[in-house]
């Protein structure tokens, strides 16, 4: 499914992202033999070739998109049986053998799920594929898809073993930035990435320092217990951790403004020049932050444009006065400060990490 990215340059780009990240994940399913088809479900016509055989329904501009609706319907029109679905971002660095495991790990007699998340999917295999239309209500997002299954139809939900590859999602220009750096992703992401030829200084800075045993990185968002435990153990530096408002999204609490951010709070007491010139500093030598709590709790109501431009650090592109300050602020510190969403403090945040010790042992090999 690809849909819902529009607007101003940084949307565009995002939007092209995702295109050749499905295409790229289509091409590898097929190509595994494995599959009866793949269909596309889309808002407006890819702009990029098509693969061959493959099924690109187009949405229906009279009808409001509803996500589960719009998944069961194709899922009957098409009389899917076993079902693989992939979200358009979530899938920059699956490979055949992660797609093979959604197929292989389906139960053969009941009913199950195998899913790269129980709690937040981006990903999922399905049998019976019908079951979507059972779901009440009618899931508005992919993420609680499996829960919802679990929960209501007794649904047998196992989950791929998070890594890199499994956990990576394209929701921000950080997102890219993180892919570019490694040199990682498929064919036709890879061509946009280099004709986009984004700055990847800061990010590449930050994740330097977790190869130096000297160091402190900081890390705050919703970031989850795994994503702890892998830093503790595939990093040489000391991590601080501020983890809050793990849910956010699925709960609504970013739309209601109910989401409470202890990071949002220490930035409006200090404000951000402070905090980010004087504060932050003396806690650590690099900064990842996924911003969107502390942004519901500032009250600053950015549109998918400003965030966007926050995230690539350009803020001469921010409508919103008081993102503008920030990101200024976090710009000007004298320590590498990268801003994002959830992705930056979770599969982005192991695919820097992977590339910082891949540039360490290339440096003392030829040191």
């Amino acid at each position: 499914m690809l849909g819902g990215m529009a607007g101003g340059r940084l949307e565009r780009l995002m939007r092209a992202a995702l295109e050749a990240s499905a295409l790229d994940v289509i091409e590898t399913a097929l190509a595994t033999g494995r599959f009866d088809r793949a269909i596309l479900l889309v808002d407006v016509a890819p702009t990029l070739p098509v693969p061959a055989g493959v099924v690109v329904e187009v949405d229906d501009a009279l009808t409001p998109f509803h996500y589960g609706r719009r998944l069961a319907t194709a899922v009957a029109t098409h009389r899917i049986e076993r079902l693989v679905y992939v979200g358009a971002g979530s899938g920059p660095l699956i490979a055949a053998e992660h797609l093979l495991a959604l197929v292989d790990g389906l139960s053969a007699d009941g009913a199950s799920c195998v899913t790269n998340n129980a709690y937040s999917a981006d990903f999922f295999a399905l049998r019976p594929a019908g079951l979507i239309a059972a779901l009440d209500p009618p899931p508005v997002a992919d993420n609680g898809v499996p829960r919802q299954l679990r929960e209501q139809h007794a649904v047998a939900v196992v989950e791929l073993p998070r890594t890199t590859e499994t956990q990576l999602n394209l929701d921000s220009p950080t997102d890219l930035a993180a892919l570019t750096l490694s040199g990682r992703g498929g064919p036709r992401l890879n061509a946009l990435l280099t004709r986009a030829a984004l700055d990847t200084g800061r990010l590449a800075r930050a994740a330097r320092a977790f190869t130096d045993r000297d160091a402190e990185v900081f890390v705050a968002g919703r970031v989850g217990s795994l994503a702890w435990q892998y830093l503790e153990r595939e990093t040489a530096c000391r991590i601080r951790m501020l983890a809050e408002e793990r849910g956010m999204t699925a709960a609504g609490r970013d739309v209601d403004g109910g989401a409470r951010s202890l990071l949002g709070q220490l930035i409006a007491t200090a404000g951000p020049e402070r905090f980010f010139s004087e504060l932050l500093p003396t806690l650590c030598d690099a900064a990842l932050i996924d911003v969107r709590p502390a942004l519901v709790q500032l009250g600053l109501h950015a549109t998918a444009a400003d965030r966007f431009a926050a995230d690539a650090g350009l803020p001469d592109e921010i409508a919103e006065p008081g993102l503008r300050t920030l990101v200024q602020a976090a710009l000007a510190a004298p320590i590498p400060v990268v801003l994002g969403g959830h992705t930056l403090v979770a599969g982005a945040l192991m695919l820097i990490n992977d590339w910082a010790w891949s540039e360490h042992d290339r440096l003392v090999g030829t040191g």
